[in-house]
């Protein structure tokens, strides 16, 4: 009998991991489930022990995992305390672009392959990504809000007050990985003219898709809309700052649906209300959630949403679908497509 923890949470939840790990095994009856339900994200994720993105309890976790050999989950806290204290554990099953949520390290220690589920979010995320640029550069958000208190705005209809169409502008996109690719297409079907800032994304490739892959300087420069979709790391942290945000045209529209650090917030206030930017939009956040106090609830022309832009019902069978894909793969003994760490299964058991 093989034992799997479905450590689901919220959004995807145990649920979801057994019913698809079930239509992914050909033969399931050798499949004993337990699960593991995680508050996230009823309440916020954030770094627990020496792992971030997390939600749980590490006792919890680890109580959870006696004589469990595969997991399938998304946020559970993979810390190098759990690997030390769960022997029986050989395959990590992690849904999401990467298992931010593991220390990988301490698994590939223990000989505990982690699998991770790359494009799950792609389609739901660049449809949002789409949708918070026209919100910001249309003024949607406002408009509505304003409306249900009662207040017309007709002054939206002047020339000095008018929005924005994508169609005939330029967007900068940095990072040109699975969502940015999405986000291109439909921003070209507007007839939109985008670029797009990736030091890993190849040239050749782009240019087939109809995108010109240029220095991030340049495409702040030449950009009407810069929209962010990179992946953040140590060398990405605080990529958009002063110095860059100062490169912008006068009236350029900033979306950031991707990850907080890759943006300095600090900026942002003044230069809206200096009208060098003309409206942000933003899904994710520095310190989530913000503080009441954050300078940014009060300055103009700014659309704010909750982390939201992976949240979609498909996106949760994704994601699920891909990890319960890798997990029969590695029951069956065949290679696995998305391990992170494929050494451990090249050198075979601990």
């Amino acid at each position: 009998m093989r034992h799997i923890l479905s450590a689901g949470d919220h959004f995807v939840s145990p649920g979801l991991f057994v019913e698809a790990i079930r239509s992914a095994v050909p033969d399931d009856t050798a499949l004993e489930f337990h699960e593991l339900t995680l508050p996230w994200p009823i309440e916020p994720f954030g770094p627990i022990e020496n792992v971030v993105e997390a939600s749980g309890s590490v006792d919890d976790l680890i109580a959870a995992l006696h004589g469990i050999e595969i997991v399938a989950t998304q946020m559970a806290p993979f810390s190098a305390r759990v690997f030390e204290a769960c022997p029986d554990l050989r395959f990590v099953g992690v849904c999401r672009g990467g298992p931010v949520n593991v220390d990988l390290e301490a698994a590939t220690r223990a000989g505990v392959a982690v699998s991770y589920a790359p494009g799950r979010n792609a389609q739901a995320a660049a449809e949002f990504a789409i949708g918070m640029m026209l919100a910001a550069m249309r003024r949607i958000a406002a408009a509505d809000a304003e409306l249900k208190d009662g207040i017309w705005r007709g002054d939206y209809y002047t020339y000095d007050n008018a929005g924005l169409e994508l169609g005939g502008e330029t967007v900068g996109l940095v990072g040109f990985g699975a969502i940015s690719r999405i986000v291109a297409r439909i921003l070209q079907a507007f007839g939109a003219t985008v670029v797009a800032h990736d030091p890993y994304a190849d040239p050749a490739g782009a240019a087939a898709e109809g995108v010109e892959l240029i220095e991030l300087d340049d495409l702040m420069r030449r950009s009407a809309v810069v929209s962010l979709h990179a992946r953040l790391t140590a060398e990405s942290h605080h990529l958009i700052d002063a110095e860059r945000l100062a490169l912008l045209r006068p009236g350029a529209v900033l979306v950031n649906t991707a990850r907080g650090g890759l943006l300095d917030y600090a900026p942002l206030k003044g230069l809206l209300e200096s009208g060098q930017l003309g409206a942000v939009a933003l899904d994710v956040y520095d310190v989530e959630p913000p503080p009441v106090d954050w300078p940014l609830r009060g300055a103009p022309n700014v659309v704010l949403s909750p982390h939201l832009a992976g949240a979609t019902t498909q996106t949760a069978q994704r994601a699920a679908g891909i990890v319960a894909g890798e997990i029969s793969r590695f029951l069956a003994g065949d290679e696995c497509r998305f391990i992170a760490n494929k050494q451990v299964l090249e050198r075979g058991p601990a």
